[in-house]
């Protein structure tokens, strides 16, 4: 038994926090009332495996600058080691996966524990931990955060999780960008939900990270067995478990010492100093020495956290552990979803000598004096005061974004000219933009802004083409003061660096202004990364280009339809289409204040947008050229852009038909609208900016006056309103048509949708819209079609 006080007091600690993961899930699962019949869960297994891994981190090894990517199913242990810090409180533990309670995974917007980065969506969370790692060299690089020392980026990895293909797409971008200061510990217990894992995983594991360059500490056994080895017959007990299949091991693992004892001497044979080796043990002692791993061994993992500490150099500690170590279900192959019988939890609360009652008390059934654990807890590193939520100033943005005129253009083209122009300036915000971009940068229109602030990396790196004085476009000088991060055509590696850039305020202390782009068809490869990096609160400007079927020439694969729905359905991300260039730069000019707003997560009742709280920002822009208004916008038009909708051409007193549109088919449009005012009177002409912004606010609205705000209106339903109601609305976009379809419902006109909803083509944009029934022709025909009180004069010959 170790004399090491340390090791002591956290392996009194390490009992508890086993005991109070497995005891919230209990709670949860048995004792709390269940109001709907449900199974709560919680992974009792999964967590016991990583119990003593967690202790280690938290009461020793970790300081208070290093943030931890908790694997999902690990979120009881990581929410009892918060209660046992001070962090977390009762009544959360007790609401467990509940209303209002500890969250089932960790997470940084619902939990009020101390949590770094979300998870939950395997495999993303570790992910992060290397593009957080290479944010925190970006912000260290440009001479920020100074007096602040640098922390690790630490991930706790389930040996399943590293199925995922997102993980071996970011160690790559990793070795790319020279990754620093970034630990994996891979919890190798050898089970995943439905199985035991494949035979010789451990193996490729190791391969794989030394190929990306990284160190590999493979920690497989505990000082028991390492004793042991050293005994007479030692080496071929190893030699045994070297070669024990994982079934054979986990399976032997639930059924107990006497299978062990029995299954070896079968195995091994009596052969004199084995028998005597295990012989010196009864069955209980044989079964905590075959148990034995590293992952469950404190001064193992000490001295390996403490060696590893001495260097900046990426490491993955490929940890051999237990699934369900120290509970009844260890080892059984359908641990992961399994939960403790009550007689299985009174066992196991008399093994931890826990008095019926005392269930929550920190200290109930440890053998040290609350006193000594106390005073040990007020000294562990990871505790000390330290801003780890952290606070940075607001970025000034300019009243106004310097937006360059040309007769005829697109939002593309302007959106990289605003930020060329932006590039240029001595304002604070150009200094404070970050940007990145798979592989797309110069298609996308940010080679401008590259040109002029240049791309990041810690070490610099001439372009060479440049130094052989061959012509080109673009200078792609490398540089620590660079200000783009050029990435792999990774789309989930696009989402998660705009992740952890997104938090550096919170992380680092150093608020970042990211812009990613990226094909817009091309969002639904990263969508779960972007999903992960909005829930977590992540603040960036997502620019996808180009756009729906009026990339014509690129065919279907190169075209986005359901894009409009993802950035009317996705939480903290406000969704915009503008068509013009103007439009655009009221946009980015609202954009950049809007990704600094931090207001409470509850709006005020006025409040219909949520404004106060800021979120991200998704700009759906298009390669069409289009002709450009000569108008001077002024505050009241700017204030509609931003709010999603304002009439290009106001209706008259008494119209039969209103288009609304969004984004590249502006000219249709205007078209159509010519049109039909030969024949018709009063003619309106809607342009819609946002219509993730007019659903959310017609939406707030309706809920505001269901709670007894009568006068509650919002942006759309003013818009509309003095419509009559037999005037109907043709809505057209480049893009799904229900994402305006629901204008009808807002006071109840007549609506005839018109967008893309197949796979398209290739060809060119008259013969593609044409063919999808979005050209002038086919708005005039849907205007009929609800309003037919007009002969058709004015179309156009079909072919």
């Amino acid at each position: 038994m170790t004399t090491d006080p340390i090791v002591t007091c956290l392996a009194e600690l390490e009992r508890k926090v086993l005991w109070l993961s497995s005891w919230v899930i209990h709670n949860a699962n048995h004792l709390r009332p269940n109001t709907d019949g449900l199974k709560v869960g919680g992974h009792q297994a999964s967590s016991a495996s990583l119990a003593t891994i967690m202790t280690a981190l938290y009461f020793a090894a970790l300081r208070p600058q290093d943030r931890v990517a908790v694997k999902p199913h690990a979120s009881p242990i990581f929410h009892a080691i918060q209660y046992l810090l001070g962090r977390q409180s009762r009544e959360k533990l007790e609401q467990f996966r509940g209303y209002k309670g500890a969250q089932s995974y960790p997470s940084r917007t619902k939990d009020s524990g101390d949590v770094d980065f979300s998870t939950g969506s395997v495999g993303l969370g570790a992910a992060l931990t290397i593009f957080a790692s290479l944010a925190q060299d970006y912000v260290k690089a440009h001479g920020w955060a100074a007096d602040q020392p640098e922390g690790r980026m630490i991930a706790l990895v389930g040996d399943a999780e590293m199925d995922e293909g997102n993980i071996f797409e970011a160690l790559l971008e990793g070795w790319k960008q020279g990754l620093r200061n970034c630990w994996w510990i891979i919890d190798y217990n050898r089970q995943s939900l439905d199985a035991v894992i494949r035979e010789g995983l451990y193996a490729r594991f190791e391969a794989l990270f030394r190929a990306f360059g990284w160190d590999v500490v493979v920690l497989k056994y505990g000082s028991l067995l390492e004793e042991a080895f050293r005994e007479e017959g030692g080496e071929q007990l190893r030699a045994w478990i070297d070669r024990c299949p994982n079934q054979l091991y986990s399976a032997l693992t639930f059924q107990g010492g006497a299978a062990w004892r029995k299954r070896l001497l079968d195995d091994i044979g009596d052969q004199g100093a084995v028998t005597r080796l295990l012989e010196r043990r009864n069955d209980a002692e044989l079964a905590r020495l075959m148990t034995n791993l590293a992952g469950h061994d404190l001064p193992t993992l000490l001295e390996a956290f403490r060696t590893a500490s001495r260097h900046d150099r990426p490491v993955c500690f490929l940890t051999y552990t237990i699934k369900g170590y120290g509970l009844p279900l260890a080892g059984h192959k359908d641990n992961h979803a399994g939960i403790m019988t009550p007689q299985q939890m009174e066992s196991f609360r008399a093994a931890m000598n826990i008095r019926p009652g005392r269930e929550w008390d920190p200290f109930e059934g440890l053998a040290l004096p609350r006193t000594e654990l106390e005073a040990f807890l007020a000294k562990v590193p990871f505790n000390a005061e330290w801003p780890r939520r952290r606070r940075s100033a607001a970025i000034p943005v300019p009243q106004t974004l310097a937006v360059p005129h040309q007769p005829e253009m697109s939002t593309q083209t302007g959106f990289g000219l605003i930020l060329n122009e932006l590039a240029k300036s001595q304002e604070a915000l150009a200094e404070r933009i970050v940007t990145t971009s798979p592989d797309v940068t110069v298609s996308t229109n940010l080679g401008p802004f590259v040109n002029r602030r240049g791309l990041f990396a810690r070490e610099a790196m001439a372009d060479l083409f440049k130094r052989e004085r061959i012509p080109s476009t673009f200078n792609w000088d490398f540089s620590p003061k660079g200000q783009h991060v050029e990435l792999g055509i990774a789309e989930m590696n696009l989402f998660l660096l705009l992740s952890a850039l997104g938090l550096s305020g919170s992380l680092f202390g150093e608020r970042l202004l990211p812009i990613g782009t990226l094909y817009d068809p091309f969002i639904a490869r990263g969508l779960d990364a972007l999903n992960y990096a909005c829930y977590q609160d992540a603040r960036f400007i997502l620019a996808a280009t180009p756009s729906g079927i009026t990339l014509a020439p690129e065919g279907g694969a190169h075209q986005s339809i359901g894009t409009p729905l993802i950035g009317m359905a996705q939480d903290g991300l406000a969704a915009f289409e503008p068509a013009f260039v103007d439009e655009l730069g009221i946009i980015l000019r609202w954009a950049f204040d809007y990704l600094q707003r931090d207001g409470s997560d509850e709006p005020s009742g006025h409040t219909w947008l949520r404004d106060e709280i800021g979120g991200s920002v998704y700009l759906r822009l298009s390669t069409r050229p289009i002709e450009q208004p000569a108008r001077n916008i002024d505050p009241p038009l700017a204030e509609a852009i931003i709010n999603g909708a304002y009439w290009l051409r106001p209706p008259g007193p008494n119209p039969d038909v209103v288009v609304a549109y969004t984004g590249a088919v502006a000219p249709e449009a205007i078209e159509a609208a010519g049109l039909m005012a030969e024949d018709r009177r009063d003619v309106g002409l809607l342009a819609i900016t946002s219509a993730d912004r007019l659903n959310a606010g017609w939406t707030a609205a309706q809920r505001a006056r269901e709670h007894g705000l009568r006068h509650a209106h919002s942006h759309i339903e003013r818009l509309l309103a003095p419509l009559p109601s037999y005037c109907g609305i043709v809505t057209v976009l480049d893009g799904h048509p229900a994402t305006l379809a629901w204008l009808g419902s807002v006071h109840g006109h007549r609506t005839r949708s018109l967008g893309v909803e197949h796979f398209g083509q290739s060809g060119a944009i008259g013969d593609l819209y044409r063919h999808y029934g979005i050209d002038a022709n086919a708005i005039v025909a849907a205007a009929q079609s609800i309003s037919p009180s007009r002969p058709i004069r004015h179309l156009k010959a079909l072919p």
